[in-house]
């Protein structure tokens, strides 16, 4: 693993890091959950803004606090089936499994 040293700090490239961790039993599929739930956030994010609607505005037709989706668009909150489905019904979205 290359390192750069800065002032007396040793610093790792982050693809170095992930490739080494990618080995770890488990963590690749940890990883890969992680970055596929960060995604639909990021896309329930994207649609509605594309709607022009606030949080406020989705969290009432989802009938759910706007704190919900506020925690949710940040990524501190996980996904429950109910509330990905609720939050797609607002959006006029359908969910698909793939």
């Amino acid at each position: 693993m290359k390192t750069i040293t800065i002032k007396g700090l040793k610093f790792v490239r982050f693809e170095d890091v992930l490739k080494k961790q990618m080995k770890i039993k488990g963590f690749k599929e940890g990883y890969e959950k992680e970055v596929a739930r960060l995604d639909m956030i990021h896309q329930i994010k994207q649609a509605r803004l594309a709607n022009k609607m606030t949080q406020e505005k989705l969290a009432k037709k989802a009938d759910m606090p706007q704190s919900v989706i506020a925690r949710l668009e940040s990524g501190r909150q996980g996904l429950s089936f109910n509330t990905i489905s609720k939050i797609a019904t607002a959006l006029d979205k359908k969910i698909e499994l793939v």
